[in-house]
């Protein structure tokens, strides 16, 4: 805000009374009426620490004056002061609706005129440094957030990225196919979904379920600890073997706090569940711990459901896969161990959207093994062709007589 004060007034009678009482402080300019001081606020808005406003004038009288300055915005940049006479005193009340900060009596009272335009002043200038500070901290903060933000992006991005890694480890040492993963969270997901839109009594938000199915990657990570042996064997597990095989739960829990100590506590949380509880039953007849009903959490249930669907539906080392069809109504039915109603709910509720997904995925892979394989015969066809040509040149060279 500026040192400069602008008097609107079409007599320079009282212009000159104003400058006068002002000078000392101000550097004082004149207009003579509304469209004048309009002019000059457009070139010098940033120069002006207060106006002084007559109301009755030719051309643009103050009213209209007011109108078109709170139009631009000009009535928050600095103090507008109507000066009038006891006869305009009816419109004074309509001014401060338009948001003039003070008025002044004519004839004026030099007594006080000039404590006033300082007091008004004084507090616009202070508002206004206690503005630009609040801008100048606001922009801070928004600087901070963005980085806070960008550095929240980079560990979820790290995060998620170390679960991939073990997970794809795991995935092709089991030998369960390229898509065993993408299957498992788009399962999670679409499941999950549909239960944070039934039962919000868990909580979940789509945040929260977004970790959730980036860690289901994970479910099976305690595999890696388990011998090719046991974990490859084409053939029905002992019931020594198949205790081992159950300890991946908690193998892979373990392996998850020794090495998430750099990722965020939700993805540290649901990355334990996951791993250590995905194998539990509603009935309390699961595994590592035989939790019941609720006491498993809501990440572990998920995950559960989603790995069963896709063991049903995929070939295994013990079995070949069922159909979409037999595999919902097995788990239905309890044959795959009990599941929460309420998850049962929700599978009915999604069974479309799972066997849509399923059958894309072996769609897409279908197509993908028939372009490996005429991959592979196009270039064991070119292999044997450069073979034939070099029998040819090799017989050639025989013929020749040399």
């Amino acid at each position: 805000m500026g040192k400069k004060i602008l008097v609107v007034d079409d007599s320079k009678f009282n212009r000159v009374i104003l400058k006068n009482l002002l000078e000392s402080d101000y550097d004082i300019d004149e207009a003579e009426n509304g469209q004048e001081a309009l002019d000059y606020i457009e070139n010098h808005a940033s120069d002006i620490a207060a106006i002084l406003l007559d109301l009755v004038m030719p051309v643009m009288t103050g009213m209209e004056f007011l109108q078109e300055a709170n139009k631009r915005n000009y009535m928050d940049q600095f103090p507008i002061i109507i000066v009038t006479s006891e006869k305009e005193m009816k419109q004074v009340e309509q001014c401060f609706d338009y948001g003039v900060s003070d008025f002044i009596r004519k004839p004026v009272n030099t007594e006080f005129v000039k404590k006033r335009v300082d007091r008004l002043v004084s507090l616009y200038q202070d508002r206004s440094k206690l503005k630009a500070q609040a801008n100048r901290q606001t922009s801070t903060l928004q600087m901070q957030y963005k980085m806070l933000q960008l550095q929240s992006n980079k560990l979820k991005e790290s995060n998620e990225n170390i679960i991939r890694i073990l997970g794809t480890i795991v995935e092709y040492r089991n030998l369960e196919g390229g898509n065993h993963i993408a299957r498992i969270e788009k399962y999670t997901e679409i499941l999950g979904t549909q239960l944070m839109q039934d039962y919000p009594e868990y909580e979940l938000t789509p945040e929260k379920l977004h970790v959730i199915v980036s860690a289901s990657a994970l479910h099976d990570v305690g595999k890696i600890l388990i011998p090719d042996s046991i974990l490859l064997k084409p053939g029905k597990l002992t019931n020594d073997e198949f205790e081992y095989m159950k300890s991946h739960s908690v193998r892979g829990y373990d392996i998850i706090d020794q090495v998430a100590t750099s990722w965020s506590d939700e993805y540290i949380k649901y990355g334990k569940e996951i791993t250590r509880w995905h194998h539990e039953k509603y009935d309390g007849k699961g595994y590592p711990d035989g939790l019941q009903g609720e006491r498993i959490p809501i990440s572990a249930q998920l995950v559960s459901l989603a790995d069963c669907y896709d063991a049903l539906t995929n070939d295994s080392v013990y079995r070949q896969a069922y159909s979409c069809e037999d595999a919902y109504m097995m788990i239905k039915n309890g044959e795959c161990g009990v599941f929460s109603p309420k998850l049962l709910s929700v599978l009915t509720k999604v069974r479309d959207q799972l066997e849509t997904f399923a059958h894309k995925l072996r769609d897409e892979y279908e197509a993908e093994s028939a372009e490996e394989q005429a991959a592979e015969e196009a270039e064991e066809t070119a292999s044997d062709e450069e073979h034939d040509e070099i029998d040819n040149l090799i017989n050639s060279l025989k013929d020749l007589d040399l």
